[in-house]
């Protein structure tokens, strides 16, 4: 029942509820011309919802991690582990569900890793386009939820210019700063980034946790051994001509924290680490994840022809640490390197657009990749594999007049996945009591092939857009799903892989509705989707445990999902905005061992409501706010057995901002042009709370406490 109410007061609401702040801008790379996103052209170009935020929004909602910064958006939410960790989720789907692109490559981390992040420098974004639901056709598969399209394409316009950013966080205790420069001359230019941060234990708000019915203290209310540290740096350098552009991007990204020292079971208890002695240091268990990047994209333009290409290359290369201590049949392992992935990924992408009798805008291209993943270390969840790719598609965008337009597109996949043969280093007995090397994965090969479709329509009217878009996409099970066999300590279950998994299909629905323009005081931006899987893919909770941990299954069933996402705004005066935006996910499997329930993990319904005040005042400034919002969570009662249900909460936040000038035109310049200075306080109240899709939430660790965070960044 309080489920159906929480709904049906979404429904009902409406006028409160606002688009994202859509007055964010682009700077695309061919031209200097900034566009408004939130403009009814730019609304046209797709079937699918489209957000688009800028530097401002992340600034604004600096929360740690780039996720936590995008959660606010509905349909999008951040899995986390920890403090410093989180993973994107798009209407309730991540890791290789959904597909995560920067400067137009896509990311290859190790996306199945659910107890890390994503290895990207934040602070070096110019913006964030998000696409919710099918269509994304020139991404190619993983592609089903959506895609997270991350950029740094902002081409400096001085000969010398540049940002320096100074930020904290009191939860954690975290202290960082970041940095640009960058300028242009001839064509010419370049931008180099760095960002250094730092981080203690976290706080909750609990003095002690249960974990399998022990009482387990926690000193100064701090989850011990949770610190960590990243360090990232970039150049960025390219010619912007008239008809030839080309672009380099190289970055690395290295952090390394701790994991809960409790959530490796009771060991902690044996351990003759002192935990305690600091709340900065990082001992064991420990894990270091560094992503190095190199990005070239070109193109060239000819009337209305533009052929663009891209080459990448991305390494990928994380350890985990841990005491030597023995499990089961596992005597006492050498060292503490509990496990080792070294991913190599090279990526190439060829396309052309051009335009076809006025009324066709048309685009082809070819995509391939190809990844290499060695393993190494003591402890085992999934063998060396190589995987290779290749599909190419069509797109064709048909104007029938110049408020009506129909897009579909094509495409078809191959993909071949190789993996090796693994057994134990030591010996396990068997049945009838012999001594052997238990072999935890087969050598096999596999290939994979589909076809997938899209086709959607776009209808304006005044300041009424509507949208629809109709497709089918494809996911190939991954060496995770397929291969794995082993415990995963840091999250608490033993996985265990299937090599029957088939391709995993989708078709999907989407339709929404959008009314926009700058002068309206009401905005509104309603979405909703359906989603029927034949044979989707998870990972099934059994009643099964082994060493104490319980152990999940891959498995595949007919599921079935719908929910929708609202965001609307309306102006109250110029000065006062009423923001109301919320998401609901419904999901069911229709087949197999749990049929009639949910997924596991899915996320609850959610409500957030925003007052923002924006003087226009002295001392406020022309950009200056003041916002106040209640992040609401409904029950989540809708689990998969052994699952536990989640109970609801309310959170309340309260940020402010504004900007300073520092340098005024009819005087001598100041070599500081602009100061920006920006304040936060989320969970106001220290309310304790669990977030449904945290795995720290089986073990009854709760979220965060109340954090306080400042940024004050100069622009000279």
């Amino acid at each position: 029942m309080r489920r159906e109410c929480f709904i049906f007061i979404m429904l009902m609401c409406p006028i409160l509820l606002q688009t994202q702040n859509l007055t964010d801008t682009i700077v695309p790379l061919d031209e200097v011309v900034v566009e408004a996103e939130g403009s009814q052209a730019a609304m046209l170009r797709a079937p699918q919802s489209i957000v688009q935020v800028g530097q401002s929004f992340l600034k604004q909602h600096f929360a740690g991690s780039l996720m936590h910064s995008l959660d606010r958006l509905p349909g999008v939410q951040a899995m986390t582990i920890g403090s410093g960790q989180s993973k994107p989720v798009i209407r309730g789907m991540g890791f290789n569900r959904m597909l995560v692109a920067e400067n137009g490559i896509k990311h290859e981390g190790q996306q199945w890793g659910e107890e890390h992040g994503l290895e990207i420098n934040q602070f070096a974004l110019d913006y964030v386009e998000i696409v919710k639901g099918a269509g994304v056709l020139q991404y190619g598969s993983e592609a089903i939820a959506g895609v997270i399209n991350l950029n740094s394409s902002y081409v400096p316009q001085q000969q010398l210019e540049g940002e320096i950013e100074l930020f904290g966080r009191s939860n954690n205790e975290s202290l960082g700063v970041a940095a640009q420069l960058g300028g242009r001359k001839n064509g010419f230019w370049y931008k180099a980034n760095f960002s250094l941060i730092d981080y203690a234990d976290y706080k909750i708000p609990a003095d002690s946790i249960q974990y399998y019915s022990y009482y387990i203290k926690l000193k100064d209310r701090r989850l011990r051994n949770t610190a960590g540290a990243e360090r990232n740096g970039g150049l960025h350098f390219g010619y912007l001509g008239e008809q030839f552009i080309t672009m380099f991007y190289l970055s690395d990204v290295y952090a390394k924290s701790g994991f809960f020292a409790n959530a490796h079971g009771l060991e902690v208890r044996l351990s003759e680490i002192d935990y305690d002695h600091s709340r900065r240091d990082v001992d064991l268990p420990s894990h270091s994840v560094n992503h190095f990047k190199a990005i070239n994209h070109s193109a060239y333009r000819l009337d209305n022809l533009s052929i663009e290409c891209d080459f990448a290359f991305q390494n990928n290369f994380r350890r985990e640490f841990a005491e030597s201590i023995s499990h089961g049949f596992m005597p006492t392992p050498p060292g503490t390197l509990e496990r080792q992935y070294d991913k190599n990924t090279l990526t190439a992408n060829l396309g052309a657009r051009f335009t076809l009798a006025d009324k066709h805008s048309i685009r082809l291209g070819v995509n391939g990749e190809h990844q290499d993943n060695r393993r190494g270390g003591w402890g085992f969840i999934i063998p060396d594999f190589r995987t290779s790719s290749a599909g190419v598609f069509v797109l064709d965008r048909w104007e029938i007049a110049d408020n009506l337009a129909c897009i579909g597109g094509l495409r078809f996949d191959k993909i071949a996945t190789s993996m090796d043969e693994y057994r134990d280093w030591y010996t396990t007995p068997d049945a009838d009591g012999n001594e052997d090397y238990k072999i935890r994965a087969l050598k096999q090969s596999l290939r994979f092939d589909a076809v997938t479709w899209s086709l959607g329509v776009n209808y304006a009217n005044a300041n009424w857009i509507f949208k629809a878009n109709a497709g089918k996409s494809f996911r190939a099970p991954i060496p995770k799903e397929l291969g794995s066999d082993g415990v995963n300590y840091h999250i608490f279950r033993y996985e265990k892989g299937n090599a029957d998994l088939r391709p995993e299909e989708s078709y999907q629905l989407d339709a929404g509705i959008v009314r926009v323009g700058h002068a309206l005081p009401l905005q509104i931006q309603i979405e909703a989707f359906v989603n029927y899987f034949p044979n989707y893919i998870y990972l099934n909770p059994t009643s099964d445990y082994f060493e104490g941990l319980q152990m999940y299954h891959y498995m595949q069933s007919r599921v079935f999902r719908w929910g929708f996402e609202m965001n609307f705004n309306y102006d109250i005066i110029k000065q006062l905005e009423l923001n109301l935006s919320g998401d609901y996910l419904y999901a069911r499997q229709l087949s197999g061992d749990k049929r009639g329930y949910t997924l596991p993990f899915s996320p609850p319904p959610s409500a957030t409501f925003e007052v923002k005040y924006s003087p226009h005042a002295k001392w406020s400034g022309k950009d200056g706010f003041i916002s106040l919002d209640c992040r609401a969570v409904a029950p989540q009662n809708e689990i998969v057995p052994p699952e536990n249900a989640t109970p609801g909460y309310a959170l309340l936040n309260l940020s402010a901002g504004r900007t300073f000038a520092l340098s005024k035109p009819d005087r001598s310049p100041r070599p500081v042009r602009f100061a920006r200075a920006s304040v936060q306080a989320n969970n106001l109240l220290d309310k304790r709370y669990y977030d449904h899709t945290s795995y720290y939430r089986l073990i009854d660790v709760p979220e965060p406490g109340r954090n306080f965070s400042i940024m004050i960044a100069f622009d000279f």
